[in-house]
């Protein structure tokens, strides 16, 4: 299955109406708060040397990271104004960007005879998919690391929803980089308890480490308190 038009046009408009500027999606944060400490949990597990594809690279922050510290990074994203975004903050960075649909399975799989058996970091994309398209998503993990490569993926908890309805309640109204969040109808920590675990499994991947963390946002309440989801973590394996 592909994704539906609506989903794919939420992303669409939402990365067209995003400026170029550095945290201004709410997910936007530094790698030192993300990419940098996600890799050192992952590394121990994964070989540097063969490719990592950042999946749902958004504009790219965390794949340009990721290039510091695998030979050769691709960032891939379903919405071709992130794609763009991406290219232009890069600049002259040793590293690639290209549109991808994770639910697109011969693109994922070409993506994989074109890198062979590569490395993956995927930052909470699942639990905001549509339900329906999930099981492809973690599917998209398990063909692009087959055998040898090993992923890195966290996702929101369903604990976040409580955080996100706070914010949402302020008296003031959702801080801005929520609100935009809201306006394009795009769905945080959507999943179920249990669901992300359950879809990993059912792709075919195996976990050899897993922790409780928390995703910082870009965004912050009224009273100058950052807004941390929380989220899951798993380092993972081929079958």
């Amino acid at each position: 299955m592909n994704v539906s038009d609506n989903y794919r046009g939420n992303w669409e408009s939402y990365w067209s109406e995003t400026s170029d500027a550095p945290g201004e999606a709410i997910w936007d944060s530094d790698p030192s708060l993300t990419a940098e400490p996600h890799s050192t949990l992952l590394l121990p597990h994964a070989d540097p040397a063969r490719p990592i594809v950042d999946l749902g690279c958004g504009n790219g922050t965390q794949t340009r990271y990721l290039a510091t510290r695998f030979a050769r990074a691709i960032g891939v994203d379903l919405s071709h104004a992130a794609v763009e975004h991406a290219r232009r903050a890069a600049g002259d960075a040793p590293v690639e960007f290209e549109q991808l649909d994770l639910t697109d399975s011969d693109g994922v799989k070409a993506l994989h005879d074109r890198l062979g058996d590569c490395n993956v970091y995927m930052r909470a994309v699942i639990h905001q998919s549509e339900p329906a398209a999930r099981p492809a998503v973690a599917a998209a993990v398990a063909t692009l690391i087959g055998s040898a490569g090993r992923a890195f993926v966290v996702e929101l908890t369903p604990a976040s929803r409580d955080v996100l309805g706070r914010a949402a309640a302020e008296p003031s109204g959702p801080p801005p980089k929520l609100q935009r969040v809201f306006h394009h109808h795009l769905k945080p920590a959507d999943a179920d308890e249990g669901e992300i675990p359950r879809l990993l499994g059912e792709a075919g991947l195996t976990v050899l480490a897993e922790g409780d963390t928390v995703l910082p946002q870009t965004e912050h309440l009224t009273d100058g308190t950052r807004i941390d989801l929380p989220a899951r973590w798993f380092v993972l394996a081929g079958r």
